[in-house]
């Protein structure tokens, strides 16, 4: 939840496209030219039920869903959820960035910082998602790389269970 100047927004698209739309931000981040922001918007629309929901299953089933109940993980349903995962991952490698630097163009934009977000926990579940996908693995290194410092502060956590996870279960073996 976020509240500014008596505002309560509790989801981050909507927290996002508020800031863009309140404060004097980089128009690239959220464009006022209709057509560009309808191809931000339509990723934004896309990942909920994507990119989200695949790479959010995917840990919370591989890893945090265990944790929580203390029970064995359920290797079918990581199986199918990964899967799905590996779909989605592969539409954004060969149609979102078929041609295109960032996710909604040429310019970075929320869509990327959103995109990016849910791509890398995939790591803390020991998953590869940038193994042979040549245009996520570029898009990855480039949207860290404008981001950064901010980016790499944001993922100490991750890095943290990637290192963990590794640690226990050996480097990432994507069945890519």
């Amino acid at each position: 939840m976020v509240i500014i100047l008596n505002v309560i927004l509790f989801y981050s698209i909507a927290i996002l496209r508020y800031i863009c739309r309140t404060y004097n931000v980089a128009d690239h981040w959220y464009p006022k030219d209709s057509v560009k922001q309808a191809h931000v918007d339509e990723y934004l629309e896309w990942q909920h039920t994507n990119t989200r929901g695949d790479c959010a299953l995917y840990c919370l089933h591989k890893v945090f869903w265990p944790l929580i109940v203390g029970k064995p993980i359920n290797e079918q349903r990581v199986a199918q959820l990964e899967k799905r995962m590996m779909i989605t991952l592969d539409l954004i490698d060969n149609v979102w960035l078929k041609n295109k630097t960032f996710l909604s163009g040429n310019e970075i934009s929320i869509s990327d910082i959103v995109g990016i977000c849910e791509i890398e926990q995939t790591r803390m579940a020991g998953f590869d998602p940038y193994a042979n996908r040549p245009n996520l693995s570029k898009w990855k290194m480039r949207t860290a790389s404008y981001l950064n410092p901010y980016y790499e502060e944001a993922n100490e956590i991750v890095e943290i269970y990637v290192a963990k996870y590794n640690k226990k279960y050996g480097k990432p073996n994507s069945k890519i």
